[in-house]
């Protein structure tokens, strides 16, 4: 038997309440005022990140991008903002910018968001929140210490699926959950690669210099840009950095977890240049209270031709395609695609006695909304503040560790070392370019 369960709605006011947290914004906001947003990276993912601001009633006025063609759209659609080509002139020159928007290649995540919080800017990034685990920590302390309203691009953690199996899974649906597992289709970009050889010129409309940033000078290829970067190691983090932060951020939230004891990988097809065609990462993360503790295992990409996901018998009574995780507890599975709330416990007898709880978590239009409506003191929290996404994304891009050290992983998150394995200390803390040091 198997039980089906789909979306019914509890209003506990008392219970949301809870989360409820007032900010004192540093600009005081009228009832009308808007909030004054800039956006780093407006081309690509960028455009949208910005379009969905303006909807939410933001006033974009200042835009920076290194590539003039890719960004016109959104320069067309938002004529009135000044246009930077170096977010580091604009946040510098540019003075009524309340708030950034960080829309970049993983790379220049960190330099943009900490330079902004140290101007006082408030800062929504998109994920990964780093390229490595030490400056998603720094982002974290930052966010802290500057009093800035931030939050990770994660359009899903605002949605009902997530908040809600958050509740569910809380309350016992499944009992206490041992293990979760994980997976993505990605990557559907190429990996496994080498440095290209062939020298060519970058496009008349890009600032090769400026798009590289931190990362180490290297010769322009249509290998790395617009969309190819993510499939190199010193701009992107592959595919369990493009999309873990997505898939793992349900579990991870629900389960109550925070740093692993141990990661480990296998993985196929890595280079030093590039990450891996596929990969299967096992976190371990160690007893929280009276919780036990659980196994997270990740995979993606294609392994003997086939798509790398849990094992048949994790599967069985379901349909693959529809699930993207699976939580395995002690008194049954819970299916779960954060795309909606038509998740699958088996057996069905799992939910005999289950009492649905109330309402918890507090509920948001979106992402944007969330983040704008703290920033002009209104609302709670935003639930991908840094402080939060900070740790989570530490924990994501430990997995890179195991890969690209060939070793398991003994973490000790307070120092940020791999007790096991010094060799690891150049992926937590990278090298920067002059002049873009963080």
């Amino acid at each position: 038997m198997k039980t089906r369960i789909t979306r019914r709605t509890f209003v506990s006011t008392t219970a949301a309440s809870a989360f409820a947290f007032t900010f004192l914004p540093r600009h005081v906001f009228g009832a009308n005022s808007r909030v004054n947003v800039a956006g780093i990276g407006v081309g690509g993912k960028g455009a949208g990140d910005i379009a969905d601001a303006a909807k939410e009633g933001a006033n974009i006025v200042a835009l920076c991008d290194v590539d003039e063609d890719r960004a016109s759209g959104t320069f067309k659609k938002f004529p009135d903002a000044k246009r930077f080509n170096d977010f580091r002139v604009m946040l510098e020159k540019q003075k009524d910018i309340d708030a950034v928007m960080v829309s970049t290649p993983d790379h220049c995540h960190a330099a943009a968001a900490l330079m902004a919080m140290k101007l006082g800017k408030h800062v929504y990034c998109q994920k990964p929140l780093s390229h490595s685990v030490h400056e998603a920590r720094l982002m974290a302390e930052a966010a802290k210490k500057y009093k800035v309203v931030t939050q990770m691009g994660n359009q899903a953690h605002a949605g009902e699926p997530i908040r809600r199996a958050v509740e569910l899974v809380r309350a016992g649906i499944i009992g206490h959950v041992t293990e979760a597992h994980i997976w993505t289709n990605r990557p559907i970009w190429p990996q496994g690669q080498t440095r290209p050889v062939e020298s060519t010129s970058a496009p008349a409309s890009l600032d090769w210099d400026l798009w590289l940033g931190p990362a180490p000078e290297r010769p322009y290829s249509p290998a790395y840009v617009p969309f190819k970067w993510r499939g190199w190691w010193d701009f992107g983090t592959g595919a369990l950095g493009d999309m873990a932060c997505h898939i793992m951020d349900m579990p991870y939230w629900a389960l109550e977890l925070a740093a692993p004891t141990s990661v480990e990988a296998e993985s196929g097809g890595a280079t030093k240049e590039s990450p891996p065609n596929w990969s299967t990462i096992t976190y371990q993360f160690p007893k929280r209270g009276s919780l036990p503790p659980v196994k997270l295992v990740w995979y993606d990409g294609k392994k003997d031709g086939k798509q790398n996901s849990p094992s048949d018998a994790l599967w069985e009574g379901a349909e693959r395609d529809k699930y993207e995780c699976i939580l395995v507890g002690e008194k049954g599975r819970f299916l779960f695609n954060r795309g909606n709330t038509n998740w699958l416990v088996l057996p069905g007898t799992a939910t005999d006695g289950f009492k649905e709880p109330d309402q918890t978590v507090p509920r948001t239009k979106n992402e944007d909304y969330e983040w704008l409506a703290a920033i002009k003191g209104e609302g709670h929290a935003p639930l991908m503040r840094f402080e939060l996404s900070g740790p989570f994304s530490e924990t994501v891009l430990l997995g890179n560790l195991a890969v690209r050290t060939g070793k398991k992983i003994q973490w000790d998150a307070a120092k940020l070392k791999a007790i096991n394995a010094p060799e690891a200390d150049q992926f937590i803390r990278r090298e920067y370019r002059k002049g873009w040091e963080v």
